[in-house]
């Protein structure tokens, strides 16, 4: 991967602020179903409610393009990683089922946001050839980062309460993200973007794949995990070398599948993605063991990491000056069912546990149908 001297300046910052968001924010992810169970009592509609106003900020990250008026982008990125740390340092001192929904729309706020430049800035700033293989890179590291949170997490949570995890790891994450500064990107590289909101019946394709992954990533994110710890009640320790696992093998995967975008093209990959997913998501339903939920859990996490396709179908087919107000845009698609998912799925839980799977393989299934209308344009 030869980059030009712009490229590598945005690939450090956006580096930097990835390991420390990731670090942060696994620790955040490794704990909260514990927390929510064990420390505050939640159940499963509960869970649910506060995971759906963690996908708020998603939602509104249309707004972004707005505040990039403002502000430029770059700095925008760059409190927004600040602002997740600070959400995640707080989040121990507020042990209710509402201070956790404050603190944790609070975290979520800066991880929307930071998201949504990170996306812009790497179709930006990295070249058409270039943007899988940093893509995967960056991810590849970020795997890295959580590997080392989640092998720290283990012997932590045996010597720390909850509330100093969140604390260390917060302060932690403001103090790295202060090393992104070293490496602001040169935005005199890249064309001038367009000022408001990029909606073109052209990406309709892409609208409609970010709003099913979106709903999809929910499930996963909600109710795969909680499936591990309230009904087969595996502890912190065990979700945390579950973690270190997942991400062991994205660590090495994340770089085939950058190669395999580049060799075969967006439209195989994400049909193999969507393909993989129908059969997991049904199998989670079908198969009521702990290891198959662990195998499936394992498998589940490695199938995303295709979902970089879909970034890099979009950077190939869009207008090099839509690509930071489509950012925005495509953030709140992803969300708007990610709001409600959550909370729905979790009342569907208590009817049967089933359910939220079998929903996410119907969304898979309408993913790879979509496939058949991707079309990328050679240049």
């Amino acid at each position: 991967m030869e980059m030009k001297v712009h490229e590598k300046r945005t690939y450090g910052f956006l580096l930097i602020l990835t390991i420390f968001s990731t670090i942060v924010f696994q620790l955040w992810r490794t704990l909260f179903n514990n927390f929510g169970v064990d420390t505050i009592g939640l159940q499963s509609d509960s869970i649910g409610l506060v995971q759906a106003f963690r996908e708020v900020p998603g939602f509104l990250a249309l707004t972004a393009v707005y505040i990039t008026l403002i502000i430029k982008e770059k700095w925008f990125g760059f409190f927004s990683a600040i602002l997740l740390s600070i959400g995640v340092a707080l989040t121990g001192y507020f042990p209710t089922k509402w201070g956790l929904v404050a603190t944790t729309v609070l975290m979520s706020t800066g991880f929307h946001f930071y998201e949504t430049v990170n996306q812009s800035l790497s179709m930006q700033y990295f070249s058409k050839l270039n943007f899988p293989s940093a893509t995967a890179n960056l991810r590849r590291y970020g795997a890295l980062a959580a590997i080392l949170t989640g092998i720290a997490i283990t012997p932590l949570t045996k010597l720390l309460d909850f509330k100093t995890l969140y604390l260390i790891f917060g302060i932690l994450g403001v103090l790295g993200t202060l090393f992104a500064l070293k490496f602001l990107p040169d935005e005199s590289k890249v064309p001038v973007q367009k000022k408001g909101l990029v909606f073109k019946k052209e990406y309709k394709i892409y609208y409609a794949l970010t709003f099913l992954n979106g709903a999809r990533r929910q499930i996963f994110t909600v109710f795969a995990l909680f499936l591990l710890v309230q009904r087969h009640g595996m502890s912190a320790t065990t979700i945390s070398i579950l973690f270190v696992l997942n991400n062991a093998i994205n660590f090495f995967i994340y770089p085939q599948i950058a190669k395999i975008i580049n060799r075969w093209g967006e439209k195989f990959t994400l049909k193999l993605e969507y393909l993989s997913l129908i059969i997991i998501f049904l199998m989670y339903a079908l198969v009521d063991h702990p290891w198959a939920a662990l195998a499936l859990y394992i498998l589940d996490n490695l199938s995303f990491g295709f979902s970089m396709a879909t970034k890099s179908y979009f950077q190939k087919i869009a207008d090099s000056a839509d690509l930071a107000p489509t950012a925005g845009v495509s953030f709140t698609i992803n969300h708007i069912a990610a709001v409600i998912i959550p909370y729905i799925g979790g009342i569907l839980w208590l009817v049967d546990w089933r359910i939220p799977f079998y929903m996410a393989a119907f969304l898979s299934l309408l993913s790879l149908f979509l496939t058949r209308y991707i079309a990328i344009k050679e240049a």
